[in-house]
């Protein structure tokens, strides 16, 4: 909830989107205010790219209302597009430019004086770690590089809001480290973030988040509230065989939803007390050795569980 009107920057009511029969968003709303990462949460297919192309103005939605900056971007996409920036999955670099012309020619897409732009590159390219590779070909960069670079030519014109859509995708963890380094450097010069993301963990970096699911905003709120929704207790189970643990598992008295995580098994229980003994007793029967103990829910646990639970209502 964001308690000052005054800070709101983007603010979004009733977006709705179809391609022929498929509803792909339907009645999103949400408020982001000045210095939030906001997250996009929710697996592929949930409709994350759509919403943050209708945010961008290139894509009109059927019904809807998206204000920037106090610019209709609806109404008049072309005005808000000088207050944002918008980072696609595939961002368009030019492989055969050296990373310096990369940068020039956004900035001369946005329209940069050539009096500032160079101040302004080389201040990006050292905090992205790209300061020494200017006349690489960007084609040359590997794929953590190249979302750096079109970072920075997406920041090159100094915009209000920043839009990326699943920045991180296939990009190698130092890399994501990096970028999110960035990241947090934007939010303390005052500019507002909307990112999608399919990771769980990078979730948990974001001011707000709301999860996407077929379409719809099922809940958004700080990872920290998120997570106390999440009702019941979650149990993680460690063992050699966590599918075999799972399969056990399946249709056990309590057993709320399950999450395999590497050598774990995340169990979603209605009372962690009561449950404990059993699953133990369960396990003890079938021959399972493990280790067993309540743990804090991840974002991911609490994603699962609030999904599960609308299903169940």
């Amino acid at each position: 909830m964001i308690s000052d009107a005054a800070d709101i920057v983007i603010s979004v009511d009733g977006l709705s989107r179809s391609f022929g029969v498929m509803k792909a968003v339907q009645k999103v709303g949400f408020q982001v205010a000045r210095g939030e990462i906001f997250g996009l949460v929710g697996p592929d297919g949930a409709g994350k790219t759509t919403i943050m192309r209708m945010l961008a103005g290139i894509l009109a939605p059927d019904c809807g209302a998206i204000r920037i900056g106090g610019t209709d971007v609806v109404g008049d996409p072309e005005a808000a597009k000088a207050r944002i920036s918008y980072m696609p999955q595939r961002f368009g670099l030019y492989e055969d430019l050296t990373v310096a012309e990369n940068i020039g020619f956004y900035a001369d897409l946005f329209g940069v004086p050539r009096r500032e732009r160079r101040a302004r590159g080389r201040e990006l390219m050292a905090a992205a770690g790209l300061d020494a590779f200017e006349q690489r070909l960007a084609g040359k960069l590997s794929g953590g590089m190249k979302q750096k670079l079109g970072l920075v030519c997406a920041l090159i014109h100094t915009p209000q809001v920043l839009l990326l859509d699943e920045p991180t995708t296939g990009v190698d963890p130092v890399s994501r480290r990096d970028f999110w380094g960035i990241l947090y450097g934007l939010r303390e010069s005052g500019v507002t973030i909307v990112l999608s993301t399919a990771y769980m963990d990078e979730a948990e970096r974001c001011s707000r988040l709301a999860l996407v699911h077929t379409g719809s905003i099922s809940h958004c709120d700080t990872p920290d509230r998120l997570k106390r929704l999440m009702p019941g207790a979650l149990l993680a189970i460690i063992s050699d065989n966590p599918r075999e643990v799972r399969a056990i598992l399946t249709g056990a008295s309590g057993v709320l939803g399950m999450l395999l995580m590497g050598d774990r098994v995340h169990v979603h229980v209605d009372d962690a007390t009561r449950r404990i003994a059993e699953i133990r007793d369960l396990l003890a029967e079938k021959g399972m050795s493990a280790e067993l103990g309540v743990v804090e829910p991840g974002i991911e646990d609490v994603f699962v569980a609030l999904l599960n639970a609308g299903e169940r209502s």
